[in-house]
Parts: structure tokens; sequence; C-alpha cells
């Protein structure tokens, strides 16, 4: 596997924990999304990748919770 950006060949899966904000003054009435997933981080430019779960991804797309996801609502 090459690199997109460089096309290294070194690159290296990591675990991470990302919690995604949604955009603008808006995004703070919306939840925060956790997503778990594996990062490909190119060890030459540092360009790194990672695909977000449906789950989490209609979240993103709806701006409201869905069942089984990982989100944290604000406070109000």
């Amino acid at each position: 596997m090459t690199c997109n950006a460089c096309q290294s060949e070194k690159q290296r899966f990591f675990n991470s924990e990302i919690a995604i904000h949604l955009p603008g003054l808006d995004g703070l009435d919306k939840p925060l999304v956790f997503v778990f997933p594996k990062l490909v981080v190119c060890l030459d430019c540092a360009r790194t990748e990672f695909t977000v779960t449906e789950r989490e991804l209609q979240v993103l797309r709806q701006g409201s919770p869905v069942e089984g996801a990982v989100v944290l609502w604000p406070e109000k």
C-alpha cells in the first residue's frame, strides 16, 4: 500500500479515538460524534486517512443521534 499524497510505502496502522465536531456556531448545539477508526499514517509526509462507520456517518449527515452511535449532546 502506498501513500496517496507522496507514494511512500512507509505507512503504518494505528488505533485511535476521535471526537468530530460539526462546523460553525450551529455545531455547538449538535452532538459530538465519537469514532474509533484504524488510522493509516504515512511515516514520510504524515498524511493520515481513516473511514467513518456508516452509523456515525449518519449522525454527521442528519445532526441527530442514531441508535448505537456514540455521541455526546451539549448541555443546555
